[in-house]
């Protein structure tokens, strides 16, 4: 059975984006739905992942030796900005491919615009993660939480939502040789 790390991204002290009007934070809103995530998938095992600091995550996923790894978060811009995107490290062929399977789930259980896959370097927002990892990694973005439609539209999915993770990884499993 193939492993799946699943990072709750950011923590509690450093909760990240945040919809001022919900009073809701990033972290908590994918710590929750990392339960649920958990629930849903089948045939693949999950390891649910939290950060200790950002510079020794690469290294504690390392340590675990998964198969892929999945980092949860939200975008967050200025208030207005709306859509979904899935972040890959821009040299691993395997990411992007994952990152297309990831994508095209969360853009259809959300429905919101599709911003793409984002290939990213060292240097970009995110590169850090994506290239210091052995294992294929993603950042997933599935909508802005600072913009309150993207956030109820989010919300109202949230069953839609936890059902396209599930079956991403389900589908992203399958192509680890």
């Amino acid at each position: 059975m193939k492993t799946c790390a699943l990072v709750i991204g950011h923590k509690k002290n450093s909760p990240g984006a945040v919809n001022e009007r919900r009073k809701l934070t990033e972290f908590t809103f994918n710590e929750a739905l990392a339960s649920e995530i958990e629930r849903a998938v089948v045939g693949v095992n999950i390891q649910r992942v939290y950060r200790r600091t950002y510079t020794s995550l690469p290294d504690d996923l390392n340590e675990l030796d998964p198969d892929f790894i999945l980092s949860l978060h939200c975008n967050a811009f200025n208030k207005s900005a709306s859509g979904t995107e899935v972040l890959y490290y821009h040299r691993s062929a395997l990411g992007r491919q994952m990152a297309e399977i990831l994508q095209q789930q969360l853009v259809y259980a959300l429905d919101l615009p599709n911003r793409g896959v984002k290939p990213k370097n060292s240097e970009d927002r995110g590169g850090y993660l994506l290239q210091k990892t052995y294992a294929p990694c993603l950042i997933a973005e599935p909508f802005f939480i600072d913009n309150d439609q993207d956030l109820e539209v989010a919300s109202t999915h949230y069953s839609a939502l936890i059902d396209a993770y599930a079956r991403g990884i389900e589908e992203m499993a399958e192509l680890i040789s």
